[in-house]
């Protein structure tokens, strides 16, 4: 689709987009075309000045200046040819305070899952992150990455793909796991367990050395990260849906992956009983 994208031009929106797809001006390829189109002349100079540039950012493996260009409802658009090099991200932490710590952050780049935990390899996590140019997320634009960058003080450089403003864009509103429910995904034994949650389940762990709940906790995380995936695919087709290109850049749903870790219901029923 990013092929395909002219919305990142300056002063084309998608109105303008349309018009020039149903000239049959489809990708940044159709070079001898762009002078057919129903613009000014400026106009059409920019989209083959930004064309010529989109490809050579493109074939140089830099998604940022897409990120930069694009609308963040609209990134869903790098992901097809930015796939090999995107990781599914989502941390847990102590709390939402600036002196909260993080306790676990959970990894997956469609092939292999990792995970790291506070107190045993938390920061061997900067290392793996060096492996990819694209994060994406839910909400981790406002949350995730900060709260990475301000405890470990580091700088990101990665593009981000936020799911929260492209499943918005969609009309599905709310945190991760109503957006999920709402695509009729289901968590089986974690469904009702969150963020709060979480940190009820690290403090056990800590306070009564209790491996069961952090095994839940990393379960938990890592469901997220597993479920970034198929949010990710869903929304990607559910945008192109009403474009040219729904039949032929479709992405299927890979089997879901399975989760390393088991949540321990004894564990939940009794944190639940304890403090809900």
């Amino acid at each position: 689709m990013l092929v395909n994208t002219f919305i990142h031009i300056p002063g084309i929106g998608p109105v303008t987009e349309k018009k020039i797809w149903q000239s049959n001006v489809l990708t940044w390829k159709d070079y001898n075309c762009f002078s057919c189109l129903n613009l000014s002349v400026s106009k059409i100079e920019d989209i083959k000045r930004f064309a010529k540039e989109s490809t050579q950012h493109l074939e140089n493996n830099h998604p940022g200046f897409f990120e930069a260009q694009l609308p963040s409802n609209q990134h869903f658009r790098l992901f097809p040819e930015f796939r090999h090099s995107c990781a599914y991200l989502d941390i847990e932490t102590t709390g939402l305070e600036t002196s909260s710590q993080i306790t676990t952050i959970a990894l997956y780049n469609g092939k292999d899952i990792k995970y790291f935990v506070q107190g045993k390899n938390l920061g061997a996590f900067l290392d793996e992150i060096k492996n990819y140019k694209i994060l994406i997320t839910y909400n981790g634009r406002s949350f995730d990455i900060p709260f990475i960058e301000e405890y470990f003080n580091v700088k990101l450089p990665h593009a981000q793909i936020d799911l929260r403003y492209i499943l918005q864009h969609l009309g599905f509103k709310g945190g991760l796991k109503k957006c999920e429910k709402a695509l009729g995904m289901d968590r089986e034994d974690l469904d009702g367990v969150d963020g709060y949650f979480a940190i009820l389940l690290w403090n056990e762990y800590q306070l009564n050395n209790n491996d069961k709940a952090l095994e839940t906790l990393l379960a938990y995380n890592i469901e997220d990260v597993i479920n970034l995936e198929t949010l990710m695919i869903k929304s990607y087709n559910l945008n192109i849906q009403n474009t040219p290109f729904f039949n032929t850049h479709t992405i299927e749903e890979p089997p879901k992956p399975k989760n390393p870790f088991k949540a321990d219901l004894k564990t939940i029923q009794r944190l639940k009983h304890k403090y809900y």
